[in-house]
């Protein structure tokens, strides 16, 4: 659990190893919001189609509510006999025997599990609810983490769009105002005095130029620190040395001599490549994902390619695979990126930029 640092992806493995874990046939895990339903719900043993017909996302009624209130454990041998069951949507499965604890952090429910239908006879014992509570306590200390995770990063997100905007508004957004003066100026002397009218306008010359380079200036910070220290190889091969770690697939990294290249060209390329591996990594259930990095008759060649499920590029455009923003990255710079990828085949992103 602790080896994923999304909070979807974490509860995903909870409730896909709690129900391995005991037997059962169903498990789900419940996350509450503030209004009565839930922030997030995942569930085991229930088709995409089964999901659709069961309609909505639960709310906090019934025995889901009662946990939420309760705060502790229920092992039923039939939930439906239960006083504080009401009722399923039309198309839920039928649940009989029922176990479930709730995801603690101190006296903060975070959430609930709970596994219904256990395979082998006599239901859910007291073995298997204290093996549940244990596996709760470790639950809780994975989302916790994933959270902070997902929070340090919005925050890091924020802090760096103040820092921005604070350096667009102090350095270009003034200049930029002064030219409008100057040009102003100029304009409402071109009339009556010619020569000094050129001389405002020679001076909107000069504040333009301070401005595009005060622009220039602060894109450059937008370039990541990695890049200055270490180079597009070696950061890009720290990046894919975190994400075999994380990550229950293996990804490896194989450089061939790369070209000198520009700033802006290294920047792209390793944007890129983090795109195409967290596609990869989120999304195609891959064994094995392969990052190349090289150089073909004065090209610099970025190709990361995975053993997963593959998909319909066609069809998958526009869908938040990043593939248009790789692409717009590529030709920018008077390359390209090309996604092969079928269903079941695994996918190939390779992109090539002039050097």
């Amino acid at each position: 659990m602790t080896r994923h640092l999304s909070v979807r992806e974490v509860l995903q493995v909870i409730v896909r190893s709690a129900r391995r874990l005991l037997d059962a046939r169903y498990a789900a895990l419940g996350v509450p919001d503030d209004e009565g339903a839930f922030a997030e719900f995942v569930a085991e043993g229930i088709s995409e189609e089964e999901w659709d017909a069961i309609g909505p996302m639960p709310r906090q009624h019934g025995m889901l509510g009662a946990m939420l209130r309760e705060g502790a454990p229920v092992r039923l041998p039939d939930i439906r006999k239960d006083h504080r069951f009401e009722y399923w949507p039309r198309a839920h499965p039928v649940l009989k025997d029922f176990l479930g604890v709730p995801i603690r952090d101190g006296d903060q429910v975070l959430g609930i599990i709970f596994l219904s239908n256990k395979r082998s006879p006599g239901g859910f014992t007291e073995a298997d609810q204290s093996l549940l509570t244990m596996f709760a306590a470790h639950a809780a200390i994975a989302l916790t983490n994933a959270r902070l995770y997902e929070r340090g990063r919005e925050l890091a997100l924020v802090e760096e769009r103040t820092r921005m905007a604070r350096e667009l508004h102090d350095a270009v957004t003034q200049k930029l105002f002064s030219l409008r003066l100057t040009a102003q100026a100029a304009s409402s002397l071109v009339p009556r005095d010619p020569d000094r009218a050129l001389l405002e306008l020679q001076r909107v010359e000069r504040l333009a130029g301070e401005a595009l380079a005060e622009l220039r200036a602060v894109i450059v910070e937008l370039r990541p620190a990695e890049l200055d220290r270490h180079g597009l190889a070696e950061t890009l091969r720290k990046h894919v040395r975190l994400l075999d770690r994380l990550h229950p697939a293996s990804f490896t990294f194989e450089e061939t001599p790369v070209c000198e290249l520009e700033p802006a060209t290294e920047v792209a390329v390793l944007r890129v490549a983090q795109e195409a591996l967290h596609n990869a990594s989120r999304h195609s259930g891959a064994r094995a994902v392969g990052v190349r990095l090289g150089c073909e008759g004065g090209r610099v060649v970025l190709e990361v390619r995975d053993d997963g499920a593959g998909f319909d590029v066609v069809a998958a455009t526009g869908r938040g695979l990043g593939i248009a923003s790789m692409e717009d990255r590529a030709h920018a710079l008077g390359g390209s990126v090309h996604v092969r990828s079928d269903p079941g085949r695994g996918t190939l992103v390779r992109m090539e930029v002039p050097t």
